[in-house]
């Protein structure tokens, strides 16, 4: 399990718990977690679960693939450095703490 922060554009915070094997966009939808649409539900099509890791980040996420790379030029916000695709941030221990920052608009 590991415990995500997800920081609102507005400043606020949500922190829960996931457990593994899920993604960093599935805690959100599972934990009612606003302002990740996930439209495709997860298959890294559709962009609306933009997120952006918080420049501090240490841990270890996986490596962005192609598929993820094409798809965050057709987000709604802004692309950044810092710009990954939720539905591809697995869960587990080795994320414990992690901290996602949230687009103003997914869509």
């Amino acid at each position: 399990m590991a415990k995500i922060t997800y920081q609102h554009p507005n400043g606020t915070v949500t922190v829960v718990d996931v457990e593994a094997p899920n993604t960093v966009m599935r805690g959100a939808k599972l934990n009612n977690v606003e302002g990740i649409e996930a439209q495709c539900g997860g298959s890294a099509q559709c962009g609306t679960c933009h997120v952006y890791i918080d420049p501090a980040n240490t841990l270890p996420l996986p490596a962005m693939d192609d598929v993820e790379d094409d798809v965050l030029y057709g987000t709604a916000c802004e692309r950044s450095e810092f710009s990954r695709l939720s539905c591809q941030l697995p869960v587990s221990d080795a994320i414990d703490g992690l901290l996602v920052h949230l687009p103003e608009a997914q869509s």
